[in-house]
């Protein structure tokens, strides 16, 4: 057969890059087999006994596979070149077709087939490429040619193992039955799963927005400890752990809020940190223990200050992530452009009861009120946290668009400045959309003296069985005392921002290794 001949043949056969992924998985075996782990090992073993090395460092790439897409889109089909390029990447499809091995290989940017002759390559190193199983990493090195269907390929005169895979792929990971082993084994979702990469590729992209935005703004970034001798700047359960040198025990950062304001004593005006904080707490579709969080702190600003910094943040991050502020979140549409609504958590929830729900209302009314609605009260709880308990049962889940939800009560925001014409609530705000909190932020309280009192609360707070409560930190009031400057501070969820730009239902598809329980 001649070498055109061939050709002829091969562009009548050769695989649909677009289907090759497909084909591979609805071949492969369930990972599970131990059958075909054996094979495999054999298949690494005879690569050793041939004084060949299966996990080589020797290889030659000089393109990624979309730069060759953009250099050759105007190449006609069914034509030929001489240029010289290699490329190395997962193989995700294979067809043999005798003295012709069809092969699709993947790297992190997009496909291409490999058009791999025995005339070519020579009879021992196309021995070697039957060898070769989808899963497998190669090196390929050769021309660039489009066949007659019009795709774009590599003739190979060398095709090198670079990393043998011990493990097929499964079949496929769609599915709920799947969900959780796609968490569990997220190396395997993103090779099975490629469209997965689309949610992560733009959670960086949000994320290096959030970085930009605040930089322009002339924020500096900056580090604070994740261990704690006292845990605060939040109310919320922490983990504890032990330090052996010091012989005592410490808390995982459940906010890094303490800690930044200490830097706005010390003379920074502008600071933000995107850390990761932990809360030993629930797990469910929009938490987790460890996450991430995106929190600045302004002097000389205030809530209204955190509302425009809050709104371009999100609105920058989304422009960038999606190309537009029309958005759909589990089949709501979303319209995020423009100033967003702000109303008092007092008279939405007033609204919703059809009744006042006030600091005007008695103790006892509220709690008949709350008991009406099927909400377990603590002994401890005051007013402001019954009403706070009555906003997040009948009100959170209803609000869609965003709204800045303001004027929280005292008793559930020990850090924040109280509101000046009502001491019963403080200017503070959450930004609702959906019915999930995406941002926290008030004017930050800066009087040692009422924070010394508020933290004593969460003493006795703590000491009435409230273990979300907060510690008592000396250290911070003794900061406050050297004095704070008026400041305006705010907390943005990473994650569930991501889920919101990307249109993830569940935190776990926005996190790359997200926590589960233990494998059975």
């Amino acid at each position: 057969m001649t070498d055109n001949q061939d050709r002829q043949k091969t562009n009548n056969e050769s695989l649909d890059s677009g289907t090759a992924s497909q084909t591979a998985l609805e071949k492969e075996p369930d990972s599970a087999s131990s059958v075909e782990n054996e094979v495999r090992l054999a298949k690494r073993q005879r690569y050793i006994d041939a004084g060949a090395d299966p996990y080589g460092d020797d290889f030659s790439i000089s393109h990624h596979i979309s730069e060759l897409e953009e250099r050759y889109s105007a190449l006609e089909d069914d034509t030929d070149t001489d240029d010289e390029v290699g490329i190395a990447g997962r193989i995700v499809a294979i067809r043999d077709q005798g003295k012709i091995v069809f092969m699709v290989v993947r790297d992190s940017t997009s496909e291409i087939q490999l058009f791999i002759r025995i005339d070519v390559i020579g009879e021992e190193a196309f021995a070697q490429v039957k060898e070769l199983d989808i899963g497998d990493w190669v090196n390929a090195e050769g021309t660039v040619l489009r066949t007659r269907r019009g795709q774009l390929s590599i003739a190979p005169h060398k095709v090198k193992l670079v990393s043998k895979a011990l493990r097929p792929l499964p079949e496929k990971f769609h599915g709920l039955a799947d969900r959780e082993t796609r968490y569990r084994q997220r190396y395997v979702d993103l090779i099975v799963n490629p469209e997965v990469k689309n949610a992560f590729e733009k959670r960086f992209v949000i994320v290096s927005t959030l970085r930009a935005v605040a930089i322009e703004r002339g924020f500096i970034e900056v580090e604070t400890p994740m261990l704690h001798a006292i845990p605060g700047g939040a109310t919320a359960r922490p983990f504890v752990t032990h330090h052996n040198a010091l012989s005592r025990d410490y808390y995982l950062r459940i906010a890094p809020e303490l800690h930044l304001k200490r830097l706005l004593v010390g003379g920074f005006e502008r600071v933000f940190e995107i850390n990761r904080c932990f809360r030993n707490e629930g797990m469910d579709q929009i938490h987790n223990p460890e996450f991430t969080t995106f929190e600045a702190y302004q002097a000389f600003s205030n809530q209204a200050g955190m509302k425009e910094l809050t709104r371009e943040l999100i609105q920058r991050a989304c422009l960038a992530a999606n190309g537009s502020l029309q958005i759909t979140y589990q089949g709501n549409e979303i319209d995020l452009s423009g100033e967003w609504s702000s109303r008092t958590m007092i008279d939405l929830v007033s609204e919703a009861a059809g009744t006042e729900v006030s600091f005007n209302r008695t103790l006892t009314e509220l709690k008949t009120l709350a008991n009406h609605y099927q909400i377990s009260l603590q002994d401890s709880w005051g007013k402001g946290k019954i009403i706070v308990e009555l906003y997040e049962k009948l009100v959170e889940r209803n609000l869609v668009q965003p709204v800045f939800v303001t004027e929280h009560p005292l008793e559930t925001s020990p850090l924040a400045k109280q509101k000046a014409d009502d001491p019963n609530v403080t200017d503070r705000f959450e930004l609702l959309i959906c019915g999930s909190e995406y941002a926290n932020a008030f004017t930050e309280l800066n009087d040692p003296v009422e924070q010394q009192r508020r933290f004593e609360s969460q003493l006795a707070a703590r000491a009435a069985g409230d273990d979300e409560a907060m510690g008592f930190d000396a250290d911070y009031i003794r900061a406050l005392e050297f004095g704070m400057p008026p400041a305006g501070g705010m907390g943005l969820g990473v994650d569930r921002l991501t889920m919101l730009l990307t249109d993830s239902a569940s935190i776990r598809d926005v996190l790359l290794f997200p926590h589960m329980r233990d494998e059975v």
